[in-house]
């Protein structure tokens, strides 16, 4: 047994503790991928507090069935998706401040994400996943609901892609 389904069975039991335990351990990963995906911080957040807030509305209908933390990203996907169909933006990561790297890394950030926001919806999804979140592709797979193969290949693709748009011969 792993430990998301014993710390699963004590949130069901109504441990308290066990709820809190939970948040801690999920909730930097989750805010992470949010603000990959959105470019204001504050909104990220609430997109962060939403995935949870979903993921604990429904929690006694859920079924553990691997690692939570997958299930979290659907959701997180899915409360993203929202955010920008009410919005009508495109996805942007925070950029950095200005004191802790300075213009360099502001212009690679802002060089990463116009290269992300060129690739195709599936690829930028995996691509995410792999590469910012460091997820392995049989995670993405389970995330986003397609075989391994084709997961393998959204990668593959969007690392080419992205050291095409980037100008950039080696490894992403």
């Amino acid at each position: 047994m792993d430990s998301d389904f014993l710390l699963i069975q004590k949130m069901k039991s109504g441990d308290e503790r066990a709820i809190d335990v939970f948040v801690r351990k999920y909730y930097p990963q989750i805010l992470r991928y949010c603000r990959l995906h959105i470019r204001d911080g504050g909104h990220a957040e609430d997109m962060t507090q939403e995935t949870f807030e979903r993921f604990f509305r429904t929690f006694q209908n859920y079924r553990h069935y691997g690692k939570a933390a997958n299930y979290l990203y659907v959701i997180a996907a899915n409360a993203c998706k929202d955010y920008y169909r009410r919005r009508e933006e495109f996805p942007m990561a925070e950029l950095p401040e200005r004191g802790d790297g300075g213009m360099e890394r502001l212009e690679e950030a802002l060089d990463v994400h116009a290269a992300l926001k060129r690739l195709p919806e599936e690829c930028r999804e995996a691509a995410v996943l792999f590469f910012f979140q460091g997820l392995r592709q049989k995670e993405i797979a389970a995330i986003l609901g397609i075989g391994l193969p084709l997961v393998k290949y959204r990668v593959g693709r969007a690392k080419m892609l992205l050291q095409d748009y980037l100008g950039e011969e080696e490894d992403i």
